[in-house]
């Protein structure tokens, strides 16, 4: 029964399910996120921008930002030197954000601390670190992803309201980009360069405006170079004209409206404007009308410069614009030849003057009652000279002629170099007295006196006079005593004088009498 028995079977084998652990939830987890974000990377991260400066200073690769309105575009990746070792090459990879700015208008430049007189800004990256700022430029241009930064800031933002002017001038004075732009002294805008162009031609000044003082520029406006400090001798005062403290250090342009040139619409934007060296030139610049004269002296011009006024009984009526040499090669003449430019909107009204046709008419009118063209004197402490236009009432007669479109008026010699003339005049007629031969003949005269009285005959008619003299003063002594104080001539005489005055007296008194009672006449002295 043993050798039938089957082995025991074995007991059925069971499944052992193996337990899930939390602890691989970890890197599954860190996974993810490590995908998702890699992701978000990928889709977020923007293009590459790569922009040029002369030098890197205050930029590092992956800590400097590139921000507009303070907003974060995208961070620098890296920093490198161009080929030619000449700038270097700054890559800034951009954000999503950061994308819309790559076009053709973009500007971009690095923000750093500016400590000048034009510039006082970028004070917070002494603690923030510098960074790219950008300013997008109008809407529109092309795209665009490699870019020349600028080295310094633009004067002007595109989302900055305002006007572009175009000044021209033939001399910058102190101007420098960034000099302000005033407006009755208030400042008002600023400029953002200058162009010399081929350096033949006038400067180019280029001028912006801000809102809402750009609708004050006018076609009429006038723009004047108002750097440094003004100052002259006028009427023997010393006057100085000074804008502001930053116009003297770093330079200004100042500009005024005609009082008529407020009607119109104002300028246009990149308008261009004459820029002058003074207000004083600006300002004569505005009268409409202009009337050349010209004039030639035959004395010195020293101190005489175009600009210097021209006067009429002391209110200024023009200015000088041109002092030149003539010299006439057939008569040998010198003159200087001063050419001058009336304004007689200064004094009279445009609209009462006189048309340009009736000018030489007019003037030869004045000059037929003694105007005449002096050079005057402003001041004898520095030398400056002034044309006056006077009357004289005795000035010989003289034509007024033409030269182009200029009138010739007559002149002659005045202030100090009339005085001179004078005094030169007496001068020569003092040269013309023979002060040698009065000396001569006065001395032959002496000679002749001397000779006549010590000769005898004046001694003998002197010894006549003496005797005549005596004979005299006895004929007097002779008379006193016969006719003096106590002659019997005075005593007679002083009786009868005594007698009359009694006489006199009885006189008086009948008179008295009969004037108190004139019935005595008829009645007598006994009458009632």
């Amino acid at each position: 029964m043993s050798g039938n028995a089957s082995p025991p079977r074995p007991p059925p084998a069971r499944l052992r399910r193996t337990r899930f652990s939390f602890v691989w939830l970890i890197p599954m987890v860190a996974a993810i996120i490590a995908g998702y974000l890699g992701y978000r990377t990928v889709i977020e991260q923007g293009p590459l921008l790569t922009l040029t400066f002369r030098t890197a200073e205050g930029l590092a690769a992956g800590q400097t930002q590139m921000k507009y309105k303070a907003v974060a575009l995208g961070t620098v990746e890296s920093i490198d030197l161009s080929k030619d070792n000449s700038h270097v090459v700054v890559q800034v990879r951009l954000n999503s954000v950061g994308a819309r700015f790559l076009t053709s208008h973009a500007r971009f430049w690095v923000v750093r601390p500016r400590l000048d007189l034009n510039d006082l800004s970028g004070l917070d990256t002494l603690v923030s670190g510098a960074f790219i700022a950008v300013d997008p430029g109008a809407p529109g241009g092309t795209r665009q992803t490699v870019f020349t930064g600028l080295e310094q800031p633009p004067g002007v933002r595109s989302d900055e309201p305002g006007r572009t002017f175009v000044l021209t001038a033939d001399n910058l004075g102190s101007l420098s980009t960034g000099s302000p732009v005033f407006y009755r002294d208030v400042i008002v805008g600023e400029v953002l360069g200058y162009d010399l162009g081929g350096g033949l031609g006038p400067i180019k000044v280029d001028i912006f405006v801000h809102a809402p003082y750009d609708n004050l520029v006018f076609p009429d406006t006038r723009f004047w170079n108002s750097s440094g400090i003004v100052a002259g001798i006028r009427g023997g005062v010393l006057q100085v004209q000074l804008q502001s403290l930053q116009a003297v250090l770093s330079g200004g342009v100042t500009f005024s409206v005609p009082v008529d040139g407020e009607t119109g619409q104002p300028a246009t934007n990149n308008s261009v404007f004459p820029l002058y060296a003074s207000q004083d030139e600006a300002q004569s610049a505005s009268y409409q009308t202009q009337i050349p004269l010209i004039s030639y002296l035959t004395s010195s011009v020293s101190g005489l410069t175009p600009g210097a006024p021209v006067d009429l009984l002391g209110i200024q009526v023009g200015d000088v614009t041109g002092v030149s040499l003539q010299i006439d090669q057939n008569s040998d003449q010198v003159r200087a030849r001063v050419a001058m430019r009336l304004q007689p909107e200064r004094v009279f009204n445009q609209k009462t003057f006189p048309t340009t046709a009736q000018l030489q008419a007019v003037f030869q009118n004045l000059v037929n009652h003694g105007l005449r063209v002096e050079l005057g004197t402003a001041s004898y402490v520095t030398g400056q000279k002034l044309i006056e236009l006077t009357m004289e009432t005795e000035a010989a007669p003289a034509a007024v002629t033409q030269e182009g479109d200029a009138l010739v008026l007559p002149s002659q010699a005045g202030g100090l170099d009339q005085t001179l003339q004078s005094v030169s005049d007496i001068s020569n007629k003092l040269n013309q007295i023979p002060f040698k031969q009065i000396g001569d003949h006065l001395d032959q005269l002496l000679l002749t006196t001397d000779d006549t009285l010590e000769s005898p005959q004046m001694k003998q008619s002197i010894a006549d006079l003496a005797a005549t003299l005596k004979s005299a003063n006895a004929t007097l002594a002779t008379v006193n005593q016969t006719y003096g104080a106590d002659s019997d001539f005075e005593r007679n005489l002083q009786q009868v004088l005594d007698e009359a005055n009694a006489s006199l007296r009885s006189v008086r008194l009948l008179a008295d009498y009969l004037h108190q009672h004139p019935q005595s006449l008829l009645l007598g002295r006994s009458g009632p």
